[in-house]
């Protein structure tokens, strides 16, 4: 029987990415991976580090897995701080910091030795993906520049760290001809991909040749290619016109935080000084479709109510269509933590409760305005609504897993497959979902 490996993955898509690296070298190494504490002979904790929520879970995965199992290796941003592990679970086998696959494999080795020499032919082509078959993500850098005061990213991962787009438009190809059919583009900063290694004689912004090398190549394959954690660069109003139905599509993931100039100006942001609201009116004129998600946070240290009322108003004018927000918390080595004026819990909850009721209003307006309009829907999976058989799909303008669902309903829909694009027609719309019929 070949050695076991119990695997648990915390965290961001950057981070499924180092677990799906560390999962692809054990399989061409010939260790089985196995779903459960008991049956693994040793068990990998990928953490998360990011909040103080994340921290708290990471931490308590790696007590059950050590309480069950007894043989733990805990690797990802939460390992960058190995003391704080340490202090509460001294029983580990070891600790790594994040995107640090051979580290890991070196300590699996020490405590499980390899059954035999790697052949890569035990693994797939696109190697081992915790992803269903048809959507991947491809991070295309590690690190950050940028010293946002509520982060700490950069001190766990380190700065910007470009990969070479040779190596990513490779990995792009094995990933389709694989199967996969829409690329998610992750890094912590996309935008600013490769200003790290650029060369003089070099384009100015090698984040444009590298999406547009990559939406030539999924335009071959029929496939879909997402843009996430994209900061508004000037730069980056090249990419709009490329938008379209195949290849790049109309998407932006784009963190833009905050709207006040005083809490960017806080929070140490880049391009906060950019008139955001002008661009994102720019952008939709070229891609009137242009689907824009974003992430916010309430409560930050100093946010007074005019600030709050500021940012109210910058989404009403914005009309931010998928939108996640959070309540600030403190987190161990953030420069935010010195700041003075803290907002009271009280008051943040009820500016986030604010702010989310009218996010949820703003994306019922914006959905309703889809109904009667028909699409392009990848079905992620098919199951039943009461007595109806139905498929769970996205259009071009949703992102798996952190998006609306389509429900789609209609004959045929109960043979439908994951990964199959089918045309639909939208029927119905409600505060955050769709519902369509099969055409």
């Amino acid at each position: 029987m070949n050695p076991r490996i119990g695997f648990v993955s915390l965290g961001c898509p950057k981070a499924l990415v180092d677990s799906e690296q560390i999962l692809t070298q054990l399989k061409a190494e010939g260790y089985d991976t196995v779903p459960s504490y008991e049956s693994a002979d040793l068990v990998v904790v990928n953490t998360c580090g990011f909040i103080t929520d994340a921290v708290t879970e990471s931490l308590a995965v790696i007590g059950e897995a050590l309480d069950v199992n007894g043989k733990v290796v805990v690797t990802g941003c939460l390992g960058a701080r190995p003391d704080e592990i340490t202090a509460v679970h001294p029983k580990v086998l070891g600790v790594t910091g994040p995107h640090a696959s051979d580290e890991v494999m070196a300590l699996i080795h020490q405590h499980l030795p390899k059954p035999h020499d790697p052949f890569t032919d035990l693994v797939p082509p696109a190697g081992i993906k915790l992803t269903p078959r048809h959507y991947a993500y491809l991070k295309i850098s590690e690190g950050c520049n940028h010293r946002c005061s509520f982060c700490i990213i950069p001190s766990m991962r380190g700065d910007l760290d470009s990969y070479p787009a040779a190596e990513i438009l490779a990995q792009a190809k094995r990933l389709l001809e694989a199967g996969v059919r829409e690329l998610l583009v992750i890094s912590q900063d996309t935008s600013a991909y490769g200003i790290d290694k650029r060369q003089a004689s070099e384009a100015k912004f090698p984040f444009l040749q590298l999406v547009s090398d990559l939406n030539n190549l999924a335009k071959l394959f029929g496939a879909w290619v997402r843009l996430h954690y994209v900061y508004p660069y000037p730069h980056v109003d090249e990419v709009i016109p490329w938008m379209g139905d195949e290849g790049l599509v109309p998407y932006l993931d784009v963190p833009f935080q905050h709207a006040s100039p005083a809490i960017l100006k806080a929070m140490k942001r880049p391009a906060h000084a950019e008139n955001t609201l002008n661009r994102i009116q720019r952008w939709r004129q070229q891609r009137p479709e242009l689907t824009i998600r974003s992430t916010f946070i309430v409560g930050f240290p100093g946010e007074t109510a005019e600030d709050f009322a500021l940012l109210m108003d910058w989404l009403k004018l914005a009309q931010i269509d998928r939108l996640g927000a959070f309540v600030y918390s403190p987190i161990d080595g953030a420069k935010a933590n010195e700041l003075p004026n803290p907002v009271d819990e009280k008051t943040a909850q009820k500016r986030h409760q604010q702010l989310m009721m009218l996010a949820q209003s703003i994306s019922a307006e914006r959905l309703q305005a889809r109904v009667g309009t028909q699409t392009m829907v990848v079905v992620d999976g098919t199951g039943r609504a009461g007595k109806r058989s139905v498929a769970l799909g996205r259009s071009r303008f949703e992102a798996p897993e952190v998006d609306g669902q389509i429900v789609v309903s209609g004959r045929g829909v109960a043979k439908l497959a994951p990964g199959q694009r089918v045309p639909v027609e939208i029927t119905a719309a409600t505060d955050y979902d769709l519902e369509a019929k099969l055409l």
